[in-house]
């Protein structure tokens, strides 16, 4: 018999609040204090079937930051897409999912601690019985949240999953948290929260590194024709501007902008040229319009890329937003991001404590 490990889910209230990043961080620091960690999906989202097998992205990409090696990454059973939900509304999937996760993931070889990537939210995943507390309860596992802080009312929603989850809640990550309210979250939210039985392990500061977007994943979500400098796909945008306004007010606006993706009409060329010259990675031209050709020049010059898009500016602007809220964590320099940071802000021994494991022990 295997020895047995502990179990950690790593949850959230809503969809990308964090997960995979502090799934990443944590583990970076507990490879440190010499524990031997597996990781796992059991529910995937970012999937690629290219091989006939169900590979979820951010597995192999948390496994591979890692040097997992292959018996300590967990498989991901099911992918929730919907084709899979579709079957299981008609009845023809009667998998018992419950059994598969016992089966796949309490009888492996595991390590210290299994370390387990949980649904989008507190129902993702019921439809096959693997909703995060059906999870935690058939492989008797801890939970540790990550909620993406908004105001001060972000704690209604931990309140009420501390009343789902009970004991098996063993702390909250509150994540993503403006500059300006850090000090309310240290002395109104997080005293609150402790008093209410839910141990705050970590406050992690807004980063827009973090929150940024590579140019190809723009040209990838807006199926953007890329007009000059292919070569920079890999600049990383850190905020949106939109030049509709006159060529004065956009000098000003742009200038208190850093590292940012302008969107502005193909004929507004005056924009464009200011744009060039101030902190942008990359411009966005909408109403297929090709900019001159002195225009190009100088995007080249100064290995800018600019991308044409069909859609209009209303539609480029969501679709450039949603793609910052949905952030891949795919980027060398993010993964350094977020370790330093949960290095400095998440409170390791208290969680490992509460898991019962002691880093003496794992190195033992």
């Amino acid at each position: 018999m295997p020895k047995s490990a502990k179990y950690l889910l790593i949850g959230s209230t809503e969809t990308y609040s964090g997960k995979s990043a502090t799934v990443l961080g944590l583990s970076h620091q507990l490879k440190q204090k010499g524990l031997d960690i597996t990781y796992g999906k059991p529910l995937g989202t970012c999937l690629n079937t290219a091989s006939g097998t169900v590979v979820e992205e951010d597995v192999q990409f948390i496994a591979h930051s890692l040097n997992l090696p292959a018996n300590r990454v967990a498989p991901t059973m099911l992918a929730l897409n919907e084709a899979n939900v579709q079957k299981r509304l008609r009845g023809e999937d009667k998998t018992n999912y419950q059994q598969a996760l016992v089966q796949q993931y309490l009888q492996m070889s595991q390590g210290d601690l299994v370390l387990l990537e949980g649904p989008g939210d507190l129902e993702e995943g019921k439809l096959f019985d693997l909703s995060l507390l059906q999870a935690a309860q058939v492989l008797d596992a801890a939970v540790l949240l990550v909620a993406r802080y908004k105001s001060l009312l972000s704690v209604e929603a931990l309140l009420s999953a501390k009343q789902r989850m009970g004991d098996r809640l063993i702390g909250v990550v509150l994540n993503d948290i403006p500059t300006d309210q850090i000090a309310d979250v240290e002395t109104l939210v997080r005293p609150f929260l402790e008093q209410q039985g839910i141990p705050v392990l970590a406050i992690l500061p807004k980063s827009d590194l973090l929150r940024s977007v590579s140019v190809g994943e723009l040209v990838k979500q807006l199926n953007a024709d890329v007009l000059c400098r292919s070569d920079r796909l890999d600049l990383l945008v850190e905020s949106l501007a939109i030049g509709a306004m006159n060529v004065n007010a956009a000098v000003k606006y742009f200038r208190k902008r850093h590292n940012m993706a302008v969107v502005t009409g193909g004929d507004r060329v005056e924009i464009q040229q200011a744009a060039l010259e101030t902190s942008t990675q990359c411009l966005i031209l909408t109403g297929q319009l090709p900019p001159p050709a002195f225009i190009l020049n100088r995007a080249e010059e100064l290995e800018i890329p600019i991308l044409s898009v069909d859609l209009d500016t209303l539609t480029t602007v969501e679709i450039v937003d949603k793609t910052f809220g949905q952030v891949r964590l795919h980027e060398p320099i993010k993964v350094q991001c977020i370790s330093q940071l949960m290095g400095e802000c998440f409170d390791l021994d208290r969680l490992l404590s509460k898991l019962g494991l002691s880093p003496a022990a794992a190195l033992s």
